[in-house]
């Protein structure tokens, strides 16, 4: 056998107190397995990666036919003359564009329309929501109570 191995070789320390620093605590368990805890050396990669892989949708091919566009306007008008008497419940489909990245979605928004700013461009939602006029793609009136 070599005597690299030889348990003989240390002898002359392997009776020797447990060292314990004067300057530093010691450590917790907790502290000396979090040593050992996975280093991740791509922070942020899994947020990209699942950013990337995030479906939006395009506005390219859902432009308004002149029909979407006349019912639409005749939605407008009927809105208009509803909001004249008071508020007026309402559900709106229109297309919201993404915040990071082209394309966006198309949501529903129901609620109690206040007010119909056409100088602004927007519909306002008694909750203070502002929508603007050119991403609204329908608006279903709902029946008085």
């Amino acid at each position: 056998m070599s005597d690299r191995f030889d348990l003989h070789n240390y002898d002359d320390i392997i009776d020797l107190p447990h060292h314990v620093s004067p300057n530093r605590r010691r450590m917790s368990n907790v502290e000396r397995g979090a040593q050992f805890s996975p280093f991740a050396a791509l922070t942020g990669y899994g947020a990209a990666v699942e950013e990337a892989a995030r479906l939006t949708e395009t506005e390219e091919g859902r432009e308004p036919t002149e029909e979407r566009a006349a019912a639409l306007d005749a939605s407008l008008r009927a809105l208009a003359e509803r909001l004249a008497t008071g508020p007026a419940k309402a559900t709106v489909t229109c297309f919201r564009p993404d915040e990071k990245k082209s394309g966006g979605a198309y949501v529903r928004v129901t609620g109690t329309v206040r007010e119909l700013d056409l100088p602004a461009g927007v519909l306002v939602l008694a909750d203070r929501t502002r929508l603007p006029l050119e991403q609204i793609r329908d608006i279903r009136l709902e029946p008085d109570a």
